[in-house]
């Protein structure tokens, strides 16, 4: 009621402050005055805080017909007390934020001086304890102390991984590439200094302390923590806007662009370099599975002037003014040493320019090719499913390499044998027979000679939900070099591997072993054979019959491990319009 009656006696005053809600300008552009009215008397007594009060008027419109112009009128009582309520509200909001700011500047200023008195505090390794042992953090072999005895005193390099600071401790999550080990810290000097409070996730470190068994009702990686007595800061990490949290997200897709930009950074997550650690198991597995089945490694060009799956795809470059390409594929070399290496195989980078962006194709990928000399079609079907199953088994039987995958990929079954045989022709009537249909690229039925898209593939093999050997494919789509059938000469001795979830891994097929049957194969396809004559001398100097294959160690790793694209199963993915960095 004061505060209306107040109200009531700046009306008598001279200054006059005007209100019009119809058309009154906004806080920014309104002065009160009649030309530029304020909209609301709520922000017309803001903007009059801190100034002598004035009279307060408010434009009434007359009622319709009448003849009078508008008048401006004293506010009615209710719309004072309602706008004053509002006022009051906000003074109040004010002394708060004020308190806030008041209460932050206070924090900041004690922050800075426990910051410079902290570096005053030099901590010092104690001379009188054992000489620390130093491990890396996936030696599980050291001694663990507990209450009632002493554990192995270590020195761990690493970077902080995760960062719990308590009152009673700090407690830092370690990681080094092999392992993670918690490090505790407890409240004190280790925990006053200018480095520890300024630790940030990433920062590189020494720490030496006694190993021992985590307490009874904790948890901590391996069971165990280094009860911390010195360390040392090798390199911080920022903690303001530049913090690794500010820069990637475990809740951003890790194949978007910003992601995608920082990949240096995403892989320092748990999920990128487990991924990246089970690659190399999966790598070796080939290799191992290899020496077993007595199959040479050799190691190609990847350099060449000729083409293995067409010209639209290659990368051409200058090679000392000669027109040059980066390699599509080994496999013409390859052929051209099993004469004298018996079966081969390699594990080398191939280049494909396609203008796909699709999420299982890359331009840079890791080949893992073979080609296997005096072999019937059968023979090389029986081959690749034996490859790809023993892979897999030793993966799995690696006690590292499977908790990764269960990690990953906990739903993943190694498949069972035999895989599933299906015939080109087959796939094309089965596509059909779907309830709808399955369409082609051009939303079509399929017929005979369609190239069967990407997406009706994986949706097949997806519903099947199982490992198929697609094979026979018509000669149209399919590179020259591969042979016909000699039961139907429409198709060739050749077979793509389809795995749920990401679709073909491996291509593959029988050669042309005859010399006139790869001529008349280079002019159907105008190639100049010319550049040829090394390969071609193959069906010149003792042919034979022989097949091979490339399997897609991404795509193949993306199926393990459970990826949604192979981009994140390759360090630095390189795809149409990604070459960094």
């Amino acid at each position: 009621m004061a505060a209306v009656q107040e109200l009531a006696e700046r009306a008598k005053s001279d200054a006059k402050c005007y209100i019009d809600p119809a058309v009154g300008k906004d806080d920014e552009t309104a002065d009160g005055s009649k030309a530029q009215p304020f909209q609301s008397l709520y922000h017309a007594l803001l903007q009059n805080l801190d100034k002598p009060a004035p009279a307060y008027l408010i434009r009434v419109t007359p009622k319709e017909g009448s003849s009078d112009g508008p008048t401006w009128e004293e506010p009615a009582k209710a719309a004072v007390k309602k706008a004053i309520g509002r006022v009051d509200a906000y003074k109040k909001k004010l002394v708060k934020n004020q308190q806030a700011a008041n209460k932050e500047k206070e924090e900041q200023q004690q922050r800075l001086k426990n910051l410079e008195d902290a570096k005053k505090i030099a901590l010092k390794e104690d001379p009188s304890l054992p000489a620390a042992v130093r491990i890396k953090l996936n030696n599980k072999s050291v001694e663990l102390g507990d209450d009632t005895k002493k554990g192995t005193r270590v020195k761990v390099f690493g970077r902080i991984h995760r960062l719990t600071v308590g009152k009673s401790a700090t407690f830092i999550r370690l990681k080094d590439g092999y392992g993670l080990l918690q490090c505790v810290l407890q409240a004190g000097d280790l925990t006053k200094t200018y480095d520890a409070l300024t630790f940030a996730l990433e920062t590189s470190i020494v720490l030496y302390g006694e190993l021992r068994t985590v307490p009874e009702g904790n948890t901590a990686p391996d069971g165990r923590e280094l009860q911390v007595d010195y360390y040392k800061v090798l390199g911080a990490a920022p903690s303001d806007l530049d913090a690794i949290t500010n820069k990637v997200s475990r809740q951003s897709d890790p194949w978007d662009a910003a992601m995608l930009d920082n990949r240096h950074l995403v892989l320092r997550g748990e999920t990128a370099s487990s991924v990246m650690k089970l690659r190399e198991f999966v790598e070796l597995a080939f290799i191992d599975t290899y020496r077993e089945m007595q199959i040479t490694k050799v190691s190609p060009p990847a350099m060449v002037q000729t083409q293995v799956e067409g010209g639209s795809t290659l990368f051409k470059y200058d090679y000392y003014g000669e027109e040059a390409y980066l390699t599509q594929s080994s496999q013409l070399y390859l052929e051209t040493v099993i004469p004298s290496l018996g079966d081969v195989y390699c594990i080398e980078k191939s280049f494909r320019a396609e203008r796909s962006l699709t999420r299982r194709h890359l331009a840079e990928y890791a080949h893992v090719e073979a080609e296997l000399d005096f072999i019937e079609f059968d023979d090389l079907l029986q081959h690749i499913e034996e490859i790809i199953s023993r892979v897999v088994d030793k993966v799995l039987a690696d006690e590292k390499a499977s908790e990764y995958i269960k990690t990953l990929n906990p739903e993943f079954k190694k498949p069972s044998r035999p895989f599933m045989r299906m015939k080109y022709e087959e796939a094309i009537e089965w596509l059909n027979k779907q309830d709808p249909p399955i369409p082609n690229e051009e939303g079509n039925p399929h017929v005979f000679g369609d190239d069967i898209a990407e997406a009706a593939e994986r949706r097949m093999t997806d519903i099947i939900n199982r490992p198929i050997l697609l094979t026979h494919f018509p000669v149209e789509i399919k590179a020259f070099y591969m042979k016909k059938d000699p039961n139907d000469l429409r198709v060739t001795e050749s077979v793509d591997v389809l795995m749920p979830g990401v679709g073909e891994i491996v291509g593959g097929s029988m050669r042309m072993e005859d010399w006139d049957e790869l001529i008349a194969a280079y002019k159907k396809n105008d190639i100049g054979h010319e550049a040829y004559y090394w390969y071609t001398d193959q069906r010149k100097y003792g042919t034979s019959p022989h097949g091979g294959y490339g399997l897609g160690l991404e795509r193949f790793l993306a199926w393990m491990a459970g990826q949604h694209t192979v981009r994140t199963c390759t360090l630095y993915p390189r795809f149409m319009g990604r070459c960094k960095p």
